[in-house]
């Protein structure tokens, strides 16, 4: 009984019977694992056993407020263990076998389990370390790339970059830049004599057609004209495209207006209860504002905000001069020693053109997110600052769309709710079906984009305008890999790999090549 001494006192307990037999070492065995079980040795040593999680405890460990429970049930099954002859070694067995965990002899292996990178338990796991690991690796290849092309090439970025002497070679496009607001004050000339019913909705329909088609073959005619630059040739024709945009939207919103107005039909629920300021004939001051607001959809009023954040509004400016050097920079110093340094993708070896489009698929993609960043989050959120533009709601999360349809419904909200507007559900109103609206859709988007490059290189390779339309069979192909496997994220791998990868490497690679081809040729 000295072992007794180092147990805690019992509260009131009244001790086993003895038994016969073997029964006194059952008991002194029993009290001594008791002891351990209250150590803090052995619970640590239970511990280090102890499943996954606190509540498989019960299956082979019982907690702390169990523990007091088997003493009681440790003495009962020693008592009962002397009973009979043989007894004693079942008595022993049957005792609480979580005193057994933390011995050699304990069991390790008590449920099945699958691997924490198995196709069941995968994305059960948390990955935020090889999340760390994949930074950890991007900055060092980056940075080892970045030596490596300073080592080679040196700083390449020169002042000259933003301008020089050859850029007053450019004013023509500059005075036609200047001149396209002339376009709108003749559509907004056409929307008055129509509300003042001094002009039919078919001359109306057609003068607007004259407009628009005279506003985007006016820039094009000068660009083929003049001796310019590409980059200018892009910037007035993009600017170009988006005043002709905004020209659609503000005749065709007007024209719908005045139906509704003269017909007196009972407008919809939506229309009638948010928008039925909106039927009022056009103002001056609400025309400027469109044409300048970060939006292409006209109305005659916006949400707008209270007052403008001067002290934010620095910072985005900020912001954006600092990334539009860096779309420089990486222009300069990454991009154009690849591209020179190429041979052309279709006329070279599988393998080089491979190697090529590979080697520039890691820049392109820096820039275009650079690009995103500056265009879509700075700077038309300055404009909207600015202008007091309350919906800001310029893009979505396109980085996570599972089907190319969802990335085109969330990359340009103002471009995708202009085509919604004004092309899809007009077409579905007509009678057309849905798969044939999305075409034509599509089709003016690639039409406005061959528009954007082709111009400005002086070639018409349709290269742009492909691009763009081989979006459909991926909408295709990425909307039955959705629904085949449940919304995998191999929609958004195969996003990722024809726009960053693969296509726009490749388009870049096409039209500066077939630019060199035709400078050459006029040489």
């Amino acid at each position: 009984m000295g072992d007794s001494d180092d147990a805690p006192p019992a509260a009131h307990r009244r001790p086993p019977r003895p038994v016969r037999g073997s029964g006194g070492a059952v008991e002194g065995f029993a009290a001594a694992l008791r002891r351990r079980l209250k150590s803090g040795a052995s619970a640590a040593a239970r511990a280090s056993f102890a499943p996954d999680s606190g509540d498989e405890s019960a299956a082979g460990e019982p907690s702390s407020s169990s523990s007091r429970r088997s003493d009681t049930s440790g003495d009962a099954s020693s008592a009962g263990g002397g009973r009979g002859g043989g007894g004693g070694g079942a008595g022993a067995g049957a005792l609480d076998f979580s005193a057994f965990t933390f011995r050699a002899a304990a069991p390790v292996h008590r449920k099945a389990k699958e691997c924490p990178l198995s196709s069941d338990a995968i994305f059960k796991q948390s990955h935020a370390g090889l999340f760390n690991l994949c930074i950890v690796v991007l900055v060092a290849v980056n940075s080892r790339l970045i030596i490596e092309n300073l080592m080679k090439y040196g700083l390449l970025i020169r002042s000259g970059f933003w301008f020089n002497a050859t850029s007053l070679r450019d004013w023509p496009l500059l005075m036609c830049c200047l001149s396209l607001p002339a376009f709108p004050l003749g559509a907004f000339a056409v929307e008055k004599l129509a509300f003042r019913n001094l002009i039919t909705d078919a001359a109306a329909t057609s003068l607007h057609i004259f407009l628009t088609t005279a506003e985007i073959v006016y820039p094009v005619l000068v660009i083929l004209m003049c001796d310019s630059a590409v980059v200018s040739g892009f910037v007035l024709m993009f600017i170009a495209c988006i005043v002709w945009l905004k020209l659609v939207s503000f005749a065709h919103a007007n024209h719908d207006m005045r139906k509704l107005i003269t017909s007196g039909k009972k407008v919809d629920d939506e229309l009638s209860a948010a928008g039925v300021d909106n039927l009022q004939p056009p103002t001056l001051g609400s025309l400027i504002y469109f044409m300048m607001a970060p939006t292409l959809c006209y109305q005659p009023s916006y949400p707008r905000t209270t007052h403008i954040r001067k002290g934010w509004l620095i910072r985005q400016i900020i912001l954006y001069l600092i990334f539009t050097g860096l779309q420089g920079f990486i222009i300069e110093q990454y991009i154009n020693p690849i591209v020179v340094n190429s041979q052309h993708p279709l006329k070279g070896g599988l393998l080089n053109a491979v190697e090529t489009v590979l080697k520039l698929s890691l820049p392109n993609v820096y820039l275009w997110l650079c690009m995103f960043y500056c265009f879509f989050h700075l700077w038309l959120n300055i404009l909207a600052e600015i202008l007091r533009f309350g919906d800001r709601e310029f893009y979505k999360d396109w980085w996570n769309a599972k089907t190319i349809d969802e990335y085109w419904r969330k990359w340009n909200m103002p471009v995708h709710k202009w085509i919604v507007r004004h092309v899809y559900f007009p077409c579905m109103r007509n009678g057309i079906s849905k798969e044939v609206a999305v075409f034509i859709s599509f089709f003016v988007s690639a039409v406005l984009h061959e528009l954007c490059v082709a111009v400005p290189c002086r070639i018409l390779k349709f290269w742009a305008f492909l691009g763009i339309m081989l979006q459909i069979p991926l909408i295709i192909l990425t909307s039955y890999l959705k629904n085949k496997f449940r919304d995998t994220m191999v929609g958004n791998m195969i996003f990722w790999f024809f726009f960053c990868i693969y296509g726009q490497p490749m388009c870049v690679l096409l039209y500066y090549h077939d630019v060199m081809n035709r400078i050459e040729k006029t040489k």
